[in-house]
């Protein structure tokens, strides 16, 4: 999808609630590629969790990933926009499945890589076995730009969400093994982002109405949520 056309879809599902103004300038560097892929555009580019990409992307500067699932943590796509100048960032387990380079990122741990401040918090389940505390995943805030992006990873609903505030955050509502779009609506109002986008849906697990029923949930809310397309 072309850029403009892209932020046209943005604005019109953002237009539909009050106080629109600030999704297309906070998504305007934002692409999603389904499940819990994202590139936001820098300089420098950067990658989170990224899987089944399309062909012809650009190269990345920074990679992030939360944890080492396949469709988190997928070796043949980190292998598509790697240069030997991109910087890997993963929770512990990612380093064992990809080539090295790769730095190792726990909870609670900041890095800052040309420019681009990244800070790990926590991401986990608390009533599935999928996700357990102790195997130290996690999620990013990463500010690019001046606009700090929370990508939540694989988590249920969890404490740590709370004051985290960023400008925009992605939060899985797929259930099974993450929050579903209920829960995932209610920690949008613990964290308070300016604009909420769903993910990890309509792939492995979740489907389209997924991430219209979170937006519908946060209706009202002072939260603005956007239903980003696939490109």
């Amino acid at each position: 999808m072309h850029a403009i056309q892209r932020l046209a879809v943005i604005a019109l599902v953002a237009g539909a609630q009050a106080g629109a103004a600030p999704a297309p300038r906070l998504l305007a560097a934002l692409h999603w590629y389904g499940q819990s892929a994202f590139r936001i555009d820098g300089p420098p580019v950067v990658y989170i969790d990224p899987f089944r990409l399309p062909p012809g992307l650009p190269k990345a500067g920074i990679i992030l990933i939360t944890h080492a699932h396949f469709d988190h943590c997928s070796p043949a796509d980190v292998a598509k926009i790697r240069t030997p100048a991109t910087v890997v960032i993963g929770a512990r387990e990612v380093a064992a499945k990809l080539p090295p380079p790769v730095e190792v990122i726990a909870p609670g741990e900041t890095r800052t890589v040309a420019g681009v401040t990244i800070r790990a918090v926590p991401a986990y389940n608390v009533d599935k076995p999928f996700h357990p505390r102790q195997a130290g995943n996690v999620g990013f805030l990463v500010t690019v730009g001046g606009i700090t992006y929370y990508h939540a990873g694989d988590t249920d609903l969890i404490p740590e969400m709370a004051g985290l505030a960023p400008d925009v955050a992605l939060l899985p509502v797929g259930g099974t093994y993450t929050m579903d779009a209920a829960e995932a609506a209610r920690a949008a109002r613990l964290i308070r982002p300016q604009v909420a986008v769903p993910m990890h849906y309509g792939s492995v697990v979740g489907s389209p109405a997924d991430g219209e029923r979170f937006a519908a949930l946060l209706a009202g809310s002072g939260i603005e949520a956007v239903v980003m397309p696939k490109e």
